[in-house]
């Protein structure tokens, strides 16, 4: 297995890192060290090689495509994945946002951390959405414990100027970022959202439009996407 623990990281690789991890990245120990997995589905796979270009540097092995079979319920689910070589970041990451039992966790000091835009793009491109009811955001945070989510509320507060809420769905907490902050959030992470994740955004800073409602949709409970970006 490769190292590259003399390698400096940038402050924008940094970034990105700091978004998948608090997102759908998977921090696997190795021994004294530790590497970041990145896997999403095929409907991702534009944004699965942004990532890859982004950290390029840290990776051995372009992404690739594998087939899941769901035995189940006879059904085929396709990925793309990469991973990243060895690197104490990424050591150093693991111990900071996992506990002893390996789950992931908010850390105490995510202020500190969470500090830059493209960090909650990232995040966002990973686990974010909207209501189709309202310009509403929210953050699926379901791993986390209400109390971890009211440490990432003062973080986003204090770096960012965000008021978010803790909203109980069927599966545990999640972030709500509510309409009248929708706007600013968009301004903040527009600029590092790659084109094809657009959609999940309320509001374009360029065009200055909002998404189009659609709330017979959403008490639906469907899943269609709006690329009004």
């Amino acid at each position: 297995m490769g190292s590259l623990r003399q390698t400096m990281i940038s402050s924008r690789e940094n970034a990105i890192i700091i978004g998948t991890i608090l997102g759908d990245g998977h921090l696997r120990p190795m021994k004294s060290s530790a590497r970041l997995e990145v896997v999403h589905c095929e409907a991702q796979k534009q944004y699965v090689f942004w990532k890859y270009h982004e950290l390029r540097r840290f990776v051995g092995a372009t992404p690739h495509r594998i087939v899941i079979s769901d035995d189940r319920y006879q059904k085929k689910y396709v990925q793309w994945r990469f991973k990243t070589l060895m690197h104490d970041v990424f050591r150093d990451y693991r111990r900071t946002f996992h506990l002893a039992n390996g789950r992931k966790a908010i850390p105490k000091n995510i202020a500190s951390l969470l500090t830059s835009s493209l960090s909650l793009a990232t995040w966002f491109m990973d686990d974010g959405g909207r209501r189709n009811d309202s310009y509403g955001l929210f953050l699926n945070t379901l791993s986390f414990t209400k109390r971890e989510h009211g440490v990432l509320r003062k973080c986003l507060k204090e770096n960012f100027s965000l008021d978010s809420r803790i909203h109980w769905i069927q599966d545990g907490y999640r972030l709500y970022i509510p309409s009248k902050d929708a706007k600013h959030f968009c301004e903040l992470v527009y600029p590092f959202i790659i084109p094809p994740m657009r959609y999940k955004l309320s509001y374009n800073p360029v065009t200055t439009s909002f998404a189009r409602l659609d709330r017979a949709r959403d008490r639906k409970g469907t899943r269609r996407k709006q690329n009004f970006l």
